[in-house]
């Protein structure tokens, strides 16, 4: 079992930055691709961004340039670096772990309870 828990999320102006956290249990954390996903009011939950356990990485389009996502296998938490946040980018965060890295979100077994980015005009 793992278990997820995001934090860093907040309110922030357009243009402005945003680190979220994903902190993970177990030591099986090395052995799993992570994601962020996120989710705005009356949309469907969208891929952000995933690594692999080798390290491989895969970001969205629409967060390319943008976003960074990275991991420490030492402390056991995955980042997601947000600069220049637009308002479009508004919405309820989530990480996940999986057995492979996928940006389908129904391949994730593991998530967690989310956290709130909301990017102001």
């Amino acid at each position: 079992q793992v278990q997820l828990q995001e934090s860093g999320g907040g309110l922030v102006q357009a243009g402005g930055s945003l680190r979220l956290n994903c902190a993970t249990s177990g030591r099986t954390f090395r052995r799993y691709a992570m994601a962020w996903f996120r989710q705005a009011p009356g949309k469907e939950r969208e891929f952000v961004a995933a690594v692999g356990s080798g390290g491989t990485t895969s970001h969205a389009d629409s967060v390319k340039g943008r976003f960074t996502i990275s991991r420490d296998i030492a402390k056991n938490t995955m980042y997601l670096q947000m600069n220049s946040l637009k308002p479009e980018d508004t919405a309820v965060y989530y990480c996940a772990a999986s057995a492979v890295l996928t940006v389908r979100a129904t391949s994730y077994d593991f998530w967690g309870q989310g956290t709130q980015v909301t990017v102001s005009s």
